[in-house]
């Protein structure tokens, strides 16, 4: 199972390699680019369609592998999809994958529309909130805490993944920023996945690591190609979702035993949540809108005090992977203290991460 996982991993990687060698191309001929200006680090206009690879990354595979799972059915006996846990789930869950994957459609059209016509901020969350709304009301299994009803249920769940989908559209103010910590905390939420026996949840979250890897080869500084809202949009929603699909207990290990597992996501965004929530502070105290563009995220404080923009995003790389590593043993923890020992090192983690962006804030603000 695990070659399995790693092989959509590879498959995942050559397309979406692929796909952003043929956008460095094909974007500055169809004026699809990101123009210089006053917060941004580059001085030349800038390939998009980042996004672009890194969604046909995810759903050509996709798309490939339901198909497989259907096609197995021919086989005498049930055959191929019968005996492979992965595409026997892929079979089970194909209403979903296919919610999912037009989910993923809507939200990356409407950032395409967004890096080509600049919609406004509030424009952009209504239509944000939508898609992930009909998502979740079209499919129980995405729902937290169901105990509640289904009305806050739905809105807890919506409400949770856009605020990922927004934390990674934060994030992406760097040369492989966005796209580097989504790859991390993928790589943790597969690796747990596989842990709890989820191959469904470890599938999709393989394909996205490998989109990725194969987007990072040309974004990573100094980036050839910027992915633009089609793909920070996209890899949020695709994270939130995956989040809350993925169950964090072991099968048989009982919910009030461990519990605690189920925090596991917010562990491992701790970054990105951290912040989206400083910035958001820091924006509205100041009398602005928490959408409007500024130099005031971790990464921009950490070269503000002297770290070239490289390192500082290489650090964020590190912390990510701190917390990620805590998140990945906590399901597995028997043991409500030592559950407390894991929120007490990430707490620890971002107090080092609040010490560290101690600079003063910036007076430059730009509409984004």
């Amino acid at each position: 199972m695990i070659f399995a996982i790693l092989g959509l991993a590879g498959v995942s990687f050559v397309i979406s390699w692929v796909a952003t060698f043929a956008m460095i191309r094909i974007a500055p001929r169809i004026g699809f680019v990101d123009q210089p200006g006053h917060r941004k680090i580059h001085s030349n206009p800038k390939p998009l369609g980042g996004g672009v690879a890194i969604f046909v990354g995810v759903i050509v595979p996709l798309l490939g592998v339901v198909g497989v799972a259907w096609l197995a059915l021919s086989v005498k006996n049930g055959g191929l999809a019968q005996n492979n846990p992965l595409l026997g789930g892929v079979r089970l869950k194909t209403p979903l994958a296919i919610g999912i994957m037009l989910a993923m459609l809507a939200m990356h059209l409407l950032g395409l529309w967004d890096d080509r016509k600049a919609l406004g901020p509030y424009v952009k969350l209504i239509a944000q909130l939508s898609i992930t709304t009909a998502l979740v009301a079209c499919f129980k299994e995405l729902r937290v805490l169901t105990a509640l009803g289904d009305g806050p249920s739905i809105a807890i769940t919506v409400l949770w993944i856009g605020a990922i989908t927004n934390a990674f559209n934060f994030l992406d103010n760097m040369d492989g920023l966005s796209a580097g910590i989504a790859c991390v905390a993928s790589v943790a939420f597969m690796v747990t996945a596989l842990s709890i026996g989820q191959y469904f949840v470890a599938g999709l979250l393989a394909l996205l690591v490998g989109a990725l890897l194969g987007f990072l080869w040309f974004n990573f500084s100094p980036a050839k190609i910027f992915m633009g809202d089609s793909g920070s949009l996209l890899i949020g929603l695709l994270l939130g979702v995956l989040t809350t699909l993925t169950t964090y207990l072991p099968k048989g290990q009982p919910w009030g035993a461990g519990w605690y597992a189920v925090l596991a996501p917010v562990i491992v965004l701790a970054v990105p949540l951290y912040d989206l929530i400083v910035v958001s502070i820091i924006r509205i105290s100041r009398g602005k809108s928490p959408f409007m563009g500024d130099t005031n995220h971790f990464s921009h404080r950490l070269v503000a005090r002297g770290m070239s923009r490289r390192t500082a995003v290489l650090c964020l790389y590190l912390i990510t992977a701190s917390t990620s590593v805590a998140a990945i043993i906590l399901p597995h923890v028997d043991s409500p203290l030592a559950a407390i020992l894991i929120f007490c090192q990430t707490l620890l983690i971002l107090g080092v991460v609040a010490l560290l962006e101690q600079h003063p804030i910036p007076v430059k603000e730009e509409k984004a």
